[in-house]
């Protein structure tokens, strides 16, 4: 008998006794009043700032008065009523080399990590949240629920075509150990939370 013989024959022998994979897991959350600081939290620790704003109007005047230039300004939510709308900058096409800020919607929040769930049904191409200098994010506060397991629990299960989790700017430290913002992705990351929505 070989070697190789041998090996198979006590892998063969000492098979273990199969387990049933548990029904209901359940992990532990972030309670609904301590989702918002757990989420301004985690946001921020990413390097991304928050504010939180009681309608889509003051979200326009911030950023009116944070940036002076509405022809760079990408901005997917007519509410918010300042930049361009994405029909008119994709019909212009080379507006995405220039463009300083991209304004969305987020669907779904996580308060463990600070990630925002950004879905193709929210934005006209894949590559803007992560083309622009500035990513604007917008984000109802009953939207932001506690782990990524219950975010994965409301996702639907056929999922868009695209669609993924942001958490604050690009970040990179993976060349010579040294950390680089906006290597991959926009250099800014500000999520808009409007309350009570």
């Amino acid at each position: 008998m070989t070697s190789r013989e041998k090996i198979l024959n006590q892998v063969r022998q000492n098979k273990p006794v199969a387990i049933p994979l548990p029904q209901n897991i359940t992990f532990a959350t972030v309670t609904e009043p301590e989702r918002l600081p757990a989420f301004v939290k985690s946001f921020t620790s990413a390097g991304g700032v928050v504010s939180i704003v009681p309608d889509f109007t003051t979200i326009g005047q911030e950023l009116q008065v944070l940036f002076d230039q509405p022809e760079r300004v990408m901005n997917t939510i007519p509410a918010v009523g300042y930049g361009l709308a994405p029909t008119d900058a994709i019909a212009q096409g080379h507006i995405l080399a220039n463009l300083e800020v991209a304004v969305v919607t987020g669907s779904l929040g996580v308060a463990e990590n600070g990630a925002i769930w950004v879905s193709v049904e929210n934005i006209p191409t894949r590559v803007l949240p992560f083309i622009c200098e500035h990513l604007v994010l917008v984000l109802p506060q009953s939207k932001i629920v506690g782990t990524m397991h219950e975010a994965y629990a409301i996702l639907p299960k056929s999922f868009p075509d695209y669609g993924v989790f942001i958490a604050g700017p690009s970040r990179t430290a993976d060349i010579e150990q040294s950390l680089v913002i906006g290597a991959h992705g926009p250099k800014r990351a500000h999520v808009f939370i409007l309350e009570n929505e």
